[in-house]
């Protein structure tokens, strides 16, 4: 017995426009798209339920391509600063906190953008100090390439002035040379690996939360980053195994595996005693490089607004070659974080010079600044680019400043990508930038800032197919499920993202608009709009 899907326009996205009147799906399958009349005749005697979409705008389930997904869950359980505009109120902030909270006990936040703020400056360790002296305070900025800590959190990690610098890491100091409480990349290590760890009922929560907002937003599932960052590889397996499958809040996780989780995960078997069609691990994932707004990401050329640096490589060559090599030893893809395109290079040099194994594909996570032979060579492997298109509007247009002039460079060019015929999945990099796809789509459409006139790099931007594709077909391509997920048609999954109006239908800031109307997973409703 099985649901006929109708009463409203139905994309299969198998071509740009190309539409279905109904589809009949049964055990989380989609056995018949076409005519209403012709798939009630058809089935006749089997349909026991009629989902009427009431004049919704049907899609293929919407699925975010990279994304941390207890991460997501985190923000709606500690101390947010994303919407401060200034340093002194994300300093009032903490101070409200570590007035409610007991002595002693840590104060986490996270989002801090200071490229947002009034006055750009960093929120230090003196003013942490001077709000909360005895609470230790540990600040992660949007893009988790930065902490800002005070001293307690120094004292308890042990870190003082004569503190060795990890590889790959930055201790920052102020004029004086004095540790001023900032710390970069690998250098958050020192104070991220004393923090009192997640419980099992802290990373439920943050799962539930997460999983439950997504369906808010119209995703059916995500491609997420998470089992290296609460103590246990597999405790957070776990976490996931309860939520998704003993606690029903289904939802499509595409895991995949750190580095530094790896050997857990090979000792848990793969974690095949958890895997279903919800729950499935993908590639091993490394981080070449770190992030444009903190200039670590790696370029090859000094930054325009530092010539002191070109940024920070994670890895070593040497280093770096080993993990590509244990990735293939264990049959693995590799997925790697690479934002300038000197991490690029590197990356693809040895992705190149050990081939993916056959069935698997590798992705760059990002991509964002490139040059043509690199893209040229992507083409050539071939790899996946996992892009964000909300970036865009969160990037523009301090991040040229810190690039300087662009020449030869290819900066967050999606529609270039696309052209030479590399394949894109789209994705939010949540919770550094908002979950919601429609606003991905609309910033990979129109490359404007939510309410602002001005076009980045307008000859970047997506038509609203390609766009709404990174979402479907995309992301299904990269986790390799082209042939059932990413579309409507006979024999994929009853997946589904209905919306109240059509994106296709006229100007794409409707895509603004809380449109969500219902999320289908596996041919159930998780989320319907009251």
């Amino acid at each position: 017995m099985g649901t006929m899907w109708k009463g409203g326009q139905i994309y299969t996205m198998k071509a740009e426009l190309q539409t279905v009147e109904a589809v009949y799906t049964e055990n989380g399958v989609i056995l018949g798209t076409g005519a209403l009349a012709e798939l009630e005749n058809k089935y006749r005697g089997q349909i026991d339920h009629v989902e009427d979409l009431r004049g919704g705008v049907m899609f293929p389930g919407f699925v975010d391509s990279h994304m941390h997904l207890i991460g997501h869950g985190e923000t709606f359980l500690k101390l947010q600063l994303g919407g401060c505009r200034s340093r002194e109120e994300a300093i009032e902030r903490v101070k409200a906190q570590a007035e409610i909270l007991p002595e002693g006990m840590w104060i986490i936040g996270e989002g801090w953008n200071e490229n947002e703020w009034t006055d750009s400056a960093l929120p230090e360790r003196e003013l942490l100090d001077s709000v909360a002296p005895r609470h230790p305070v540990l600040l992660r900025r949007v893009c988790r390439h930065a902490i800002a800590v005070n001293t307690a959190a120094l004292a308890a990690a042990g870190v003082n002035e004569y503190t060795r610098v990890p590889k790959g890491g930055v201790l920052g100091r102020d004029a004086a040379g004095r540790l001023n409480g900032i710390l970069k990349e690998q250098a958050q290590e020192l104070v991220l690996g004393v923090m009192p760890g997640a419980t099992d009922e802290y990373l439920a929560a943050a799962l539930e939360a997460a999983i439950e907002d997504c369906w808010s937003k119209g995703l059916t599932g995500g491609h997420t980053e998470d089992l290296s960052y609460y103590g246990s590889c597999t405790r957070t397996m776990n976490a996931f195994h309860s939520v998704i499958h003993e606690r029903h809040k289904h939802f499509r996780a595409h895991l995949l595996v750190h580095h530094l989780a790896l050997d857990e995960w090979l000792r848990e078997h793969r974690g095949e005693y958890i895997e279903s069609s919800l729950l499935e691990f993908g590639a091993m994932k490394l981080f070449a490089d770190g992030a444009l707004g903190g200039r670590t990401a790696l370029l090859s050329r000094p930054y325009a607004d530092d010539p002191t640096t070109n940024g920070v490589a994670v890895h070593s060559c040497d280093e770096l070659e080993s993990l590509v090599i244990k990735a293939r030893q264990h049959g693995l893809a590799v997925a790697s974080h690479a934002i300038g395109d000197a991490a690029a290079e590197k990356v693809l040099k040895y992705l190149e010079k050990y081939p993916c194994p056959e069935g698997k594909r590798d992705r760059l996570i990002h991509g964002q600044i490139l040059r043509p032979e690199l893209v040229a060579q992507m083409k050539r492997l071939p790899v996946i680019t996992d892009i964000q298109p909300s970036f865009v509007t969160s990037d523009f247009p301090w991040v040229m400043e810190r690039i300087g002039d662009p020449q030869g460079l290819l900066v967050y060019a999606w529609h270039t990508l696309l052209a030479e015929g590399i394949p894109c999945a789209g994705g939010s990099d949540a919770p550094i930038e908002k979950v919601s796809p429609l606003e991905g789509i609309h910033a990979a459409v129109t490359r404007t800032k939510p309410g602002q006139k001005t076009v980045y790099e307008e000859k970047e931007k997506l038509t609203m197919y390609e766009a709404i594709s990174l979402y479907t077909k995309g992301s299904a391509f990269a986790a390799c499920h082209e042939r059932t997920h990413g579309l409507i048609g006979e024999g994929y999954a009853a997946d589904f993202t209905v919306l109240m109006q059509d994106p296709f239908g006229g100007n794409p800031d409707i895509l603004l608009e809380d449109l969500v109307q219902m999320t289908v997973v596996n041919g159930n409703v998780v989320y319907a709009r009251k």
